[in-house]
């Protein structure tokens, strides 16, 4: 699939409120401001090294539990920092906004951690305190501590979990775009009428779930609803985010992008029979750039981060992403003969990638760690990107290895290039977040929330 002419490839740098995010055991490192994730001096700093970049926005992952399928345990979670201890994702973003002018911020949220009301608030204020730059990545929880965290006895079936996802958008579509029409708030000064209550709507919402009266406390912000990541790669997640997301997170190999029924593919056909325009949907490809001055350079700077990576860490977050413990299953059992019901998409699709099938899963987890880097010059690395872009890739998630460096790296080094060649903004246009990446700062018609609007 090939892109539109002149269509910009779209920039998100991927962090998180932890020691450490993706690349484990680097957090040791003196070049890193991992062991500041406490403070906000760090973030602010981060924040205004993207905006200069022109980054799109910084996307904040999150869990709402510890990883503690390896040796039966969260010991090696906690040992390696590995995604705990980890801080509220939401906290950061009043103050890196203040800080900033343009750039987004999109942040993880479980539809579980927070009940649809209360939820939709927070968003909306964040969506005003932001001036519209606020996103929400949906997520239905696949750690099964954070079942238990909630009181739901362990973590509920996949397809249960995104059975409770679709009504909980559906009430919070609900209170942003039906309780409030357009021209409820009046702020008459010499009247003093503040708000038509002809134009406030409860929702009264009762469903399998969730019963929610409504009206929404908040009156409506320059997006109402916040741009809408989703990362699932499931069937039942791509069929969800066919419905409900405007930008979707993939790993996927480029082997599995020019295969038929590609992710890509699959959801924007899914989108298309939805009633969506395909167009509506943005894919963003998780990366982890290694960018030298040089070829050599680069290189010599990825040997330093294989050496010091946790393989450790590595296997307690593949354990919680499959929901087995690695140390006690058959790392050498074939690839073909493991049941990947119960996996994450992102796993199954790194297993259906491997070319041979009766490799084993140690053999596939150490290729992996071995070529999760894209590493070379900036020429290189903005040329690799465009070969994404090829493929159907609209942007990228970029994964850093030591914060903020990977990123001034690739700013400093990369975005130029990019720039020059027309590939990425080098300026920011005006408004939301949503209109600056689809040119409206609402959801279009279109998409299944606007059947709520009065």
């Amino acid at each position: 699939m090939s892109p539109t002419p002149n269509k910009r490839i779209l920039l998100n740098a991927f962090s998180m409120n932890c020691v450490s995010h993706h690349q484990h055991g680097l957090w040791v490192r003196e070049d890193t401001r991992q062991l500041e994730y406490t403070q906000i001096d760090p973030w602010i700093e981060l924040a205004q090294i993207l905006e200069k970049g022109c980054f799109d926005a910084l996307f904040l992952a999150d869990v709402v539990g510890v990883y503690d399928n390896y040796k039966g345990g969260p010991e090696t979670s906690i040992i390696e920092g590995m995604q705990v201890p980890a801080n509220d994702p939401s906290m950061l973003v009043s103050a890196m906004a203040h800080a900033t002018e343009n750039i987004g911020f999109a942040y993880t949220s479980s539809v579980y951690q927070a009940h649809p009301f209360t939820f939709a608030r927070q968003m909306s204020t964040l969506d005003h305190l932001t001036k519209g730059r606020i996103a929400w990545n949906i997520v239905t929880s696949y750690l099964r501590n954070a079942g238990f965290n909630y009181g739901l006895g362990g973590l509920p079936e996949h397809n249960k979990r995104y059975d409770l996802a679709d009504e909980y958008l559906e009430v919070t579509y609900k209170l942003w775009e039906g309780s409030w029409e357009d021209d409820a708030v009046l702020a008459d000064r010499k009247r003093g009428i503040y708000a038509d209550p002809a134009k406030i709507h409860k929702i009264n919402h009762v469903g399998k779930h969730f019963d929610v009266a409504g009206p929404h406390l908040s009156e409506p912000s320059p997006q109402r609803t916040p741009l809408l990541f989703q990362a699932g790669s499931s069937t039942r997640g791509r069929s969800f985010a066919a419905k409900h997301a405007e930008c979707i997170f993939i790993l996927e190999s480029k082997e599995m992008l020019q295969g038929p029924g590609n992710v890509i593919e699959d959801i924007r056909n899914q989108a298309r029979l939805l009633g969506r325009n395909p167009d509506d949907i943005l894919f963003f490809q998780g990366i982890t750039p290694v960018v030298g001055s040089t070829e050599s350079e680069a290189k010599a700077k990825e040997a330093e981060y294989i050496e010091q990576f946790s393989e450790e860490g590595a296997l307690a977050h593949f354990s919680g992403s499959m929901g087995i413990d690695m140390e006690a299953g058959d790392l050498d059992q074939p690839l073909d003969s493991m049941d990947p019901k119960y996996m994450r998409g992102f796993v199954q699709s790194m297993i259906k990638s491997s070319s041979d099938q009766k490799k084993t899963f140690r053999d596939l987890f150490r290729t992996r760690l071995a070529g999760q880097f894209l590493t070379g010059a900036p020429e290189q690395i903005a040329d690799a990107l465009q070969k994404w872009q090829q493929l159907g890739v609209d942007g990228f998630n970029l994964v850093y290895s030591v914060t903020p460096g990977s990123f001034s790296d690739f700013i400093d080094g990369v975005v130029p290039i990019l720039q020059q060649k027309g590939l990425v903004q080098s300026e920011y246009s005006p408004g939301p977040l949503r209109e600056k990446i689809f040119g409206t700062p609402r959801l279009t018609n279109r998409h299944v929330a606007s059947e709520y609007r009065k």
